[in-house]
This record gives C-alpha cells, sequence and structure tokens, in this order.
C-alpha cells in the first residue's frame, strides 16, 4: 500500500470502522483462552492445513498421551504422529513439534516460553522465529494468544478479507500483509480485529462464495464497489434483404 500519510491515516480510519461494523454483525469476539505459551506454539503448529476441530481433538490426544513437554520430545516421531493423525500429515507435524520443543530445552534448559513476557514484543517475535519450523505466523499466535501481545497473526481468511477490503494490494502475500496491517490495526483492536475478520471470513466474506448482500462491510469494500453501467453496443445496420 502507498506509504503517503494522508492515504494511511484514511486506512486507518477504515480498519477502526471495519472493526465497528465487525463487532455490529458478529459481537464481541470472545475472551482469550489464556493458555501457556508452549501449548499455544504447539496447537497453532497442529492447526495448519486442518480445521480447528481435528487441530483441537489431536492437541487433546497429544496431552493425554505425553503428559508433559519432556514426554514429547523424547518419543519417536511416529509415536509422536500416532498420537496427533487426527490433525492430519502427522508425521511432518511430529518432526516440527518435537524440533521445536528440543530447540527450547537447549536454549533455556527446560521447555518453556514465559520467559517472553519480560521481552518486548519484537524481540519475542524474534526469538521465536528463529525456532524450528515456526514463522511469522505461528509466532505471533503465541504473542497474542498467550501472551497478550499486540502482535498480528494473518491466516488465509484475514489474507481474503484485506485483499477485498483494498487495505492490502490483490497480489500481497502473507509477509507483506503480516507488515501493511501491523501499520495499520491499533495495538488495542489486534486482537479484535483477528478474531472478527476471521469469522467474517469464515461465514460472511468466504473464498468462493461470498454473501455481499449480507455483509455490513460492502460500502467500504473495494471487490464490492460499484461497477459502471456497460454502454449497449451500437446497432449495427440490418443485412438488406432481396
Amino acid at each position: 500500500m502507498s506509504e503517503d500519510p494522508a492515504e494511511h491515516a484514511a486506512q486507518r480510519e477504515k480498519v477502526r470502522r471495519i472493526i465497528e461494523l465487525l463487532k455490529k454483525q458478529h459481537g464481541a469476539p470472545p475472551s482469550r483462552p489464556g493458555n501457556d505459551p508452549v501449548s499455544v506454539l504447539v496447537q497453532t503448529i497442529l492447526s495448519q492445513n486442518t480445521t480447528d476441530i481435528n487441530s483441537g481433538e489431536a492437541f487433546l490426544q497429544l496431552r493425554a498421551d505425553f503428559p508433559a513437554w519432556e514426554d514429547v520430545a523424547g518419543a519417536d516421531i511416529e509415536a509422536i504422529a500416532g498420537s496427533i493423525r487426527r490433525g492430519g500429515l502427522g508425521v511432518i507435524k511430529a518432526g516440527r513439534i518435537r524440533q521445536a520443543l528440543h530447540e527450547i530445552a537447549r536454549q533455556r534448559g527446560r521447555i518453556e516460553l514465559d520467559f517472553l513476557k519480560g521481552l518486548p514484543p519484537e524481540a519475542a517475535e524474534q526469538w521465536l522465529v528463529k525456532l524450528p519450523g515456526v514463522g511469522l505466523k505461528t509466532a505471533r499466535c503465541v504473542l497474542l494468544f498467550s501472551l497478550e501481545m499486540p502482535a498480528l497473526p494473518v491466516d488465509t481468511h484475514i489474507l481474503r478479507v484485506s485483499r477485498r477490503l483494498g487495505l492490502l494490494r490483490p497480489g500481497a502475500s502473507p509477509d507483506e500483509a503480516h507488515r501493511v496491517l501491523s501499520g495499520l490495526v491499533p495495538p488495542e483492536d489486534v486482537y479484535a480485529f483477528h478474531m472478527l475478520t476471521i469469522e467474517h471470513g469464515r461465514n460472511i466474506c468466504q473464498a468462493r462464495r461470498p454473501r455481499c448482500q449480507e455483509c455490513l462491510l460492502r460500502e467500504l469494500c473495494a471487490a464490492c464497489a460499484p461497477i459502471p453501467a456497460r454502454q449497449p453496443a451500437p446497432l449495427s445496420a440490418s443485412p438488406r434483404t432481396r
């Protein structure tokens, strides 16, 4: 998006209005779950490429099979994969989880992330993204949902809705989306924007068949902007008949 100060201010005001309308359409977002940061890290890895229901069941089974994170770190990949198979991509996710836990233990002496609470959000984010298999979205989920830091994770719903609303350019990448939206959404509104935009993307601004007639954001949506009426083509002369 443009770096013009006036346009940036207009976009920030647009975000304020979007949040206001999303609250009107979907209600206030649910309260934060308050799980410990290691749990959120593992839950976010499990949530990749699957539904919340499947990843939630996989996480509960993992905790039932391995009561301590040290148990997970010391288990075979096959055992972890079997425990989380409900979430799909079991072997891949098992490897990512075990690698991340190993690295936390190596750097901290034990498997915990509570020390991140004492760091500035940017420093905490940089520490997390250095873990194997942890990208920007996963790191920001830990910061937002466990540590209550104003870090905005961008998932596929937020990316799609933000593009359609004109907050992002049409071809914006996830990395660009994280950067641009972090500059537009006020810190105090990050959690509400994240939760409500995902809700909107799931139920109204769907990927294939957006329910535009039910959407309270129509007046702000670049994708729903009125299309100028097509001018009728000039009538061609009728062929002469004999």
